[in-house]
């Protein structure tokens, strides 16, 4: 099944908003063409900013108490892994010292 990403109806929408859709009656003067296409990146620019918008308002934030929880798991977990990664370092440097006194001799 494939996915409308909806930035067609978005553009419709933001034209209706504009009075650019056709037989309003309300029709904008005639731009020339080097005109508008020298302003293209500054209407994608606008259009990208409507669309980071709209899309802003359907995230669900989480709630103040869930990031303390999910911060002091990661933060347990960073020093869970830290320790348990210097034992397996200090290990495996007495572990490699051992070899080299073992063929010293």
């Amino acid at each position: 099944m494939g996915r409308d990403n909806g930035k067609g109806r978005m553009a419709e929408a933001l034209r209706v908003r504009n009075g650019e859709e056709q037989g309003t009656g309300d029709a904008a003067p005639k731009v020339p063409e080097a005109v508008q296409k020298a302003l293209g990146p500054f209407r994608r620019f606008r259009e990208f900013l409507h669309d980071v918008r709209a899309e802003l308002r359907n995230v669900t934030w989480p709630r103040l108490t869930d990031v303390r929880a999910t911060t002091i798991v990661v933060i347990v977990t960073v020093f869970f892994f830290g320790i348990l990664l210097f034992v397996v370092d200090q290990f495996g440097s007495w572990l490699i010292q051992q070899v080299f006194h073992l063929f010293k001799r």
